[in-house]
């Protein structure tokens, strides 16, 4: 296999509502808001219509662009033996990932995220983690890890306990291991860790420049710059509107972004530059048409509704 993902399994549930409820449920239009008791979650969807469900999270998002661009990839993400659990699965085997989890009835359902479009096209998001951060080593397969090239983690699903040891057994039995750190919170939360992985255990770091600034507390890009060729990893950051630039020992590649896009949705944008920029990896292209194909990625998703091409 070409590339494992391992990552946070979550259904995205897509329905149709109107302004009113977004009011009566106080939801900030726009924003995500993140469920504990899930009872108040189940509540809030008893009562939609569902337009239409999609296997989801960070990772399993790349590892199916992966997949869409000719790669054999597989994915490990938990979920429960319940409707949205046999949906994921089935949602995945229909992209032609290798879904390599069983699951089981869980005390937790399966993670979800509610996704509630407004008549303006507004995404407002509700999320219930479930079991999906529940990950542990017990879930992963040494051969399954030892037989892929690259193993692709993602950093939401970094967690002291049972996860931390998920993603030590990851590293171990794995012949490349790539990371996304996914998000600032993240990086804030997790900053001893995240470095610690970056700088000794990662071959591959994808970030924004916002997550790898604070990861790094660095004043300006350039001390990144000076980071990225001290560690002498692989190092890949996403700038917006400046485009992107990797960071290979002590070299230095720079792509712009592409200019004059009809832009409609930023969801996934990081998802698929990681998956262009691991498809031009795997397949052996120069630094440069790695970042190339990223960009080329990132600028078709950002033009449509989601995070599927």
């Amino acid at each position: 296999m070409k590339i494992l993902g391992i990552g946070n399994a979550i259904v995205d549930v897509i329905c149709r509502v109107d302004e009113n409820f977004i009011k009566k449920n106080d939801l900030s239009k726009g924003l995500m808001k993140l469920f504990f008791d899930y009872e108040e979650f189940d509540q809030l969807l008893t009562n939609l219509k569902i337009e239409k469900t999609v296997s989801g999270g960070s990772v399993a998002n790349s590892i199916v662009a992966l997949s869409q661009l000719g790669n054999n990839v597989g994915f490990i993400g938990k979920i429960s033996d319940d409707n949205f659990g046999i949906k994921y699965e089935e949602g995945l085997i229909k992209e032609n990932v290798n879904y390599l989890y069983s699951k089981k009835k869980e005390t937790l359902p399966t993670g979800t995220c509610l996704i509630l479009v407004t008549p303006d096209s507004e995404r407002t998001m509700c999320t219930y983690l479930g079991v999906a951060g529940k990950i542990s080593n017990e879930d992963l397969n040494t051969s399954d890890l030892k037989e892929s090239e690259i193993i692709f983690l993602e950093g939401y699903l970094w967690d002291e306990g049972e996860p931390q040891k998920a993603f030590e057994k990851a590293i171990l039995n794995s012949n490349k291991t790539a990371m996304s750190l996914s998000d600032q919170f993240c990086v804030d939360r997790h900053k001893t860790n995240f470095l610690d992985l970056v700088k000794n255990k990662l071959d591959i770091t994808f970030a924004n420049e916002g997550e790898i600034t604070s990861l790094i507390n660095a004043k300006n890009f350039n001390e990144v710059i000076t980071f990225g060729k001290e560690i002498k990893k692989h190092l890949v950051i996403t700038r917006g509107n400046k485009g992107a630039i990797s960071i290979i020992n002590n070299e230095v590649f720079e792509v712009e972004a592409k200019k004059n896009l009809k832009i409609i949705d930023l969801t996934g944008a990081g998802d698929l530059f990681a998956a262009g920029y691991l498809h031009g990896y795997i397949n052996k292209f120069s630094p440069q048409e790695c970042l190339d194909e990223g960009t080329e990625m990132s600028s078709r998703i950002i033009q449509k509704i989601g995070a599927r091409i």
